[in-house]
């Protein structure tokens, strides 16, 4: 018989661990984040990025947008960056690899990234006792609903009970 929960006890915000992963289930990630001049001329500068698409206004306005363009590495991570709290924050071993990634639509200073991912696979780890691997599909998109990213995310995470394998 489990002891009884103290309700006041605190809630701790994490991620999932593994056994809590169900493959088909879908996370909505919010608050979204709208993305600034300032993010995209910041990230792309610290990246050593002088792509002119990104960094130069006047010479955007002359190419097929019109205007200069979110980063998409910016929008890969920042993608990434809004599921962790609700999947992997503190229950993340390792990032093991991206696939499959693609930005089908742009983003632009002034829109809002809103992310969504499903989990694909799950299965225990066969070399690495008390951690599970998970495939997670990332899908971005901007405030009008239009897909503007979307990568599988391959994560280690920790099982529940550590010494499981």
């Amino acid at each position: 018989m489990s002891e009884p929960v103290d309700p006041r006890a605190p809630i701790e915000q994490r991620g999932l661990y593994f056994e809590e992963f169900e493959v088909g289930a879908r996370y909505r990630h919010r608050p979204g984040r709208t993305a600034t001049e300032a993010d995209n001329v910041l990230f792309t500068t610290l990246t050593m990025n002088p792509q002119a698409l990104h960094l130069d206004a006047a010479y955007a306005a002359t190419q097929p947008f019109g205007r200069p363009l979110i980063n998409s590495l910016w929008t890969l991570a920042t993608m990434v960056g809004l599921s962790v709290a609700q999947l992997t924050q503190g229950t993340l071993v390792a990032q093991v690899g991206l696939d499959d990634i693609s930005f089908p639509a742009p983003l632009f200073a002034g829109d809002t990234l809103i992310v969504e991912s499903e989990v694909l696979a799950a299965r225990i780890s066969g070399s690495r006792p008390g951690q599970g691997v998970v495939t997670l599909r990332h899908t971005g998109r901007n405030q009008d609903g239009v897909v503007v990213a979307a990568a599988s995310r391959i994560v280690l995470v920790w099982c529940r009970d550590r010494g499981e394998s």
